[in-house]
This record gives C-alpha cells, sequence and structure tokens, in this order.
C-alpha cells in the first residue's frame, strides 16, 4: 500500500513559518472507538522510537474544546487523525479538526488515517457521519455556522490523501508504514521564514504541485518568475516548507543574485548548500570549480530538493550547481528569477524535465484580503475605511509587496492620515517599495535606461512595432534588442496584441526616476506636466536633448493646437 501525501495535490494547502513545536504528533482520534487497539498502538509505537506525542485521552471532555487542547493542536508538528465510524458522533472531535486544518494553513502537516471507513462517506457525510450531522443540524439550528464549519472540514480532509486501513490489512505492517512517514518528517526539519497572512497561495500551491509531481522519479527543475514584488520567494518558501521533509536532503539558498556579488559570497553559498544537506558538515577545499565537484560527489546519490532563490544569471546556477547533470532521481530544483531570458538558457542548457511558471498579480477580492489583514488585522476592513481601502488597492494593482508595506504603515491610523498617504503616494512612490522594483532598472546600461523611462514616460501601451519606428527614427540604433532586454527583466510585458504594457507602480518609478533626473540636471529632458511645455521652450530651460513632451490637457491642446505628444531628437 503506497502512501501519497496530499499536501500540495490539494486545493488549500498551504505554507508556514516555522514555528517551535512542542511535540512532533497531535493525535485526534474518538476515544470509545480505538484508544485500546489500533490507536494506542500506534501512538506505543511513535512513543518509542522518542517521537513527542500528544494524546487527549487524559483531559476532561466537556461540551467545548478545551483551552489546553488548542494550545496542544497549534503546538505540533504533525496531526494524525483517525477517522473511525463514530467519529462525527463527537463535537469535540469536530471541532479538534477544523482547528487542526486551520493550523493546517500556517504549514502543520496533516495525515488522515481512515480506519475501516470509506473517505468518501467523510468527504461526502453520508452514512453515520450524514446521521450525525443531520441531528447537529437540529441540536445547533440556532447557530448554523458552527455545523457548516463542521461540514467544511469533513469536506476538506475526505478529499487528502491518507491511509485508509481496510479489515484484511495486517495492522502492525499498516503501523510500521505511518511511523516511517512520520520519523521522516522529524528527521527533515529543514524550514525557512515566511510571512503571516498568506493570501491567494492556495491556486499557485495547486498548479505548482502538478509540475513538480514529487512522486516522479525524474529529475526536475521548475522556474518560478514574474514581476519585483509579486511574491515568487513567498510561494517558494510556501512549497519549500511543505515537501522538504519528502526528501534525503533540501536547501534553500536565498538572495543569490545579492550573495554572488563577491568570490566570499559565492564560497558562502556553496558552503551553506553543502552543509544544510550532509547536517553541518563543511567544504574543505578552496576555489569554486573545486568545491563544485566536491558538491557533486557527496551529493549525486541523494534525492534532494534545492531551491536557488533571486537568480538572475546563469553563471549563478552554474558555480553551485555546475552543470546540472548529476542529480539523483527524484530531485527537485527551483528557481525563482525576475529574468525572463534566463528560463530559456535554462531549458536549453540543464538536461532535465523543465517547466517554468510565472506569477500573476492578486485579483481584487486577494488585494481586499490582504490588505486589510495588514491593515485591521482582520480580512474586512472598518465600515468608514471601505472607499479608501478600494482607492489604495486600485492604486497598488494587486502587487503584493505594495499592498503589504502600504497597509502595514496604515494600521491604526485615522481617516484622515489614510487620506493625506493616498494622496502622497500618488504623487511621490513609497521608497521602500522603490528600491525593490528599482534593482531591475540598476541593472540596465545607459540607453537601456532612456528606452525604459520614454516607454514608461510617454509610450505605455503603443504597438511594439510602433515604439521600434519611435525610437529608431531618433537616430537610434535599433532598439529591438534593448526592448527586448526591458522584457527579459520584467520592466515591461507585451500583451498578446502586441502592445508594450507596464505595471503602474513600475511606470510610476519611472516617472519618479525622470523627475528626478530633471531636478538633478537642472534641464527638462522629458516633459511630463503639460503646465511645463510652454515655459521649457519659450524660457529655453530643456536640456540640449529634449526626448518627449507630454500634451494631455484640453487647454494645452487649444493654446498649443500644432503641437501633440511626441517623441523627438532635438538636433
Amino acid at each position: 500500500m503506497q502512501f501519497t501525501m496530499a499536501l500540495l495535490t490539494n486545493k488549500g494547502a498551504a505554507s508556514s513559518f516555522t514555528q517551535r513545536c512542542r511535540y512532533d504528533v497531535f493525535l485526534s482520534f474518538r476515544g470509545e472507538d480505538t484508544r485500546n487497539g489500533f490507536t494506542s498502538n500506534l501512538n506505543g509505537i511513535l512513543c518509542h522510537n522518542a517521537i513527542s506525542t500528544f494524546m487527549d485521552d487524559e483531559l476532561p471532555r466537556g461540551e467545548e474544546i478545551s483551552t489546553e487542547l488548542l494550545k496542544a493542536i497549534e503546538s505540533s508538528r504533525i496531526s494524525i487523525i483517525v477517522f473511525f465510524k463514530n467519529y462525527a458522533s463527537s463535537t469535540w472531535c469536530l471541532d479538534e479538526l477544523v482547528k487542526i486544518l486551520d493550523c493546517k494553513k500556517n504549514g502543520q502537516i496533516v495525515l488522515p488515517i481512515f480506519y475501516k471507513v470509506d473517505p468518501s462517506k467523510v468527504c461526502s457525510q453520508r452514512g453515520k457521519f450524514g446521521d450525525a450531522l443531520a441531528k447537529y443540524e437540529e441540536k445547533f439550528k440556532d447557530n448554523m455556522n458552527k455545523v457548516q464549519r463542521w461540514r467544511a472540514a469533513l469536506n476538506e480532509v475526505g478529499h487528502l490523501s491518507g491511509w485508509h486501513f481496510k479489515n484484511d490489512h495486517p495492522q502492525f505492517r499498516f503501523i510500521q508504514e505511518i511511523f516511517e512517514v512520520i520519523s521522516s518528517a522529524k528527521s527533515n526539519r529543514t524550514q525557512v521564514f515566511i510571512v503571516e497572512y498568506l493570501v491567494g497561495i492556495d491556486s499557485h500551491v495547486e498548479e505548482i504541485s502538478r509540475h513538480l509531481d514529487i512522486e516522479s522519479n525524474d529529475v526536475r527543475m521548475l522556474v518560478i518568475h514574474g514581476l519585483p514584488g509579486i511574491g515568487k520567494t513567498t510561494i517558494t518558501k510556501a512549497i519549500f516548507n511543505l515537501i522538504a521533509y519528502r526528501f534525503e536532503g533540501s536547501s534553500f539558498l536565498e538572495d543569490v543574485r545579492e550573495n554572488s556579488s563577491s568570490k566570499d559570497g559565492i564560497f558562502q553559498l556553496q558552503e551553506t548548500l553543502y552543509s544544510e544537506i550532509l547536517g553541518g558538515r563543511n567544504l574543505k577545499v578552496h576555489g569554486v570549480s573545486k568545491r563544485i565537484n566536491v558538491i557533486k560527489e557527496m551529493l549525486h546519490h541523494k534525492r534532494i530538493l534545492l531551491v536557488l532563490d533571486d537568480v538572475d544569471k546563469f553563471v549563478q546556477v552554474e558555480n553551485l550547481l555546475g552543470r546540472c547533470n548529476w542529480f539523483a532521481s527524484g530531485t527537485r530544483i527551483i528557481i525563482t528569477t525576475r529574468e525572463e531570458k534566463l528560463l530559456s538558457i535554462l531549458r536549453e542548457d540543464c538536461h532535465l524535465t523543465y517547466y517554468n511558471y510565472r506569477v500573476k498579480e492578486l485579483d481584487e477580492h486577494e488585494s481586499h484580503e490582504l490588505f486589510c489583514q495588514h491593515a485591521f488585522k482582520r480580512k474586512k476592513p472598518m465600515k468608514d475605511y471601505l472607499e479608501l481601502v478600494n482607492q489604495f488597492i486600485q492604486y497598488t494593482k494587486g502587487l503584493p509587496l505594495a499592498l503589504k508595506v502600504i497597509s502595514a504603515d496604515l494600521y491604526g491610523r485615522n481617516i484622515h492620515c489614510w487620506k493625506s498617504a493616498l494622496d502622497k503616494y500618488k504623487r511621490i512612490p513609497n521608497p521602500y517599495i522603490q528600491e525593490i522594483l528599482k534593482i531591475s532598472y540598476d541593472g540596465l546600461d545607459q540607453t537601456q535606461r532612456d528606452i525604459f523611462l520614454d516607454i514608461a514616460c510617454f509610450l505605455k501601451g503603443f504597438y511594439k512595432n510602433v515604439v521600434v519606428d519611435i525610437l529608431q527614427s531618433c537616430k537610434f540604433y535599433d532598439p529591438y534588442y534593448d526592448i527586448e532586454k526591458l522584457i527579459d527583466k520584467s520592466l515591461i510585458v507585451v500583451s498578446k496584441d502586441d502592445k508594450l504594457l507596464i505595471h503602474d507602480l513600475i511606470q510610476q518609478m519611472g516617472l519618479e526616476i525622470a523627475q528626478q533626473e530633471s531636478e538633478g540636471l537642472k534641464k527638462h529632458r522629458r516633459l511630463l506636466l503639460y503646465e511645463d511645455a510652454p515655459e521649457v521652450l519659450t524660457g529655453n530651460t530643456g536640456s540640449d536633448e529634449i526626448r518627449g513632451i507630454t500634451m494631455c490637457s484640453s487647454h494645452a491642446i487649444e493654446s498649443w493646437k500644432d503641437e501633440k505628444a511626441q517623441i523627438f531628437e532635438n538636433s
């Protein structure tokens, strides 16, 4: 009988940030059903092998689940739920189940055991499960939300893959298999810190799980890419925390781009990779190439999970993994990047099964929830703030970084302050958000920076071939390559109808850079405010090369009817 974990394959699986766990296992069961048989035998083998287990049979039972029991669930790394035919006849057990699935959203491993009961009956609440819930609907008719929570919990856990014990199974072998999975999860405790308030994570986990397919024995690489601040690292940490224990070794290397900027940084990344997988052992050789050979020699026989976070050059992958052709069967490699070009390089140069996954912006509902969680510490806004919340969501355009930074800053502030902040953000970008978004811009050469600023200031929404023609007519060489570089760096995207688009916050970053550039030079290169055009052109306060003028006021257009918004070279 093969056990298939459902942590990744079910919608609703989410990730965690590391907590200090008091227990390895929380064992949930209906005492009268299995305490003196299966459950006690399972508890015995776990305790005998030094797996700390909380078994709730010593706590007094009442109508409501106790605070002590809730704390025990929260402080457990794994919850095992033993479903017997009479499980649902205990409201205590159903409350436990709701709490366990709530903890699952924060990274707790949940392992259901269907003991002589069909999982489909748990899921659909048929048979004795249905009878029990029907009685509760009558008993709690003034509190139907409670019953609905129980139904939803049974439906969710019934869809999780777990162990199904039937009468013809040898019980000892069944318990031994459960112990082996628990032991494996305990021995691999590698976890990475992850932020709270994970919103919109379910769909990502579901899709990425299909690409990873950790039951498959081939070697797979998944590249997660998208805009800066879109949540690539957060999603990857969620996946890592969910599946790391399924591998013989795992390593999460953060900030590869930044840490690879020096030889010492590369050495430290190599050291971390080696040490995390081999349990604290150190590399005792010097030189990047020699260290790669040692890493390959020591790890090529292990089924491992590797994450390289924030990669922007293929050489960074080579410095850590060599040619990517030495991994053991079942190994999974996840790379996050904002560089679109890296996708094709990895696909061609790494000889393994390859997938890529683009992270998209949050939708309006998800943006609303994430913003409110940080601004109000709850999912819905205070009534008087609703319109302002909607305006901030419109401003951030689904970018998680901006939603989190701005909403956290607004927490506890009054409406007047919110209105003032919104007005300021529309004029001046948040400096922290600006810094993150600007990393890709800083990696451009001067020509590419000029083209990006021209597109941000004047050409957003133009067809790509029109932009090429406009820039080329300004005595540029063919700008096609440089536009592709902007696409590679996720600064601009090409729509299905071949228009150049920019996320509003990245465009705002470009406008701010252009404005600062003009102030620094004390001469205008890009006239972004229609009021400036007459003054600059008549007062000769433009630079030697004015690159463009925006004319967007009906009054200005009437006054300057022979002019239009244009890109030109001042020759």
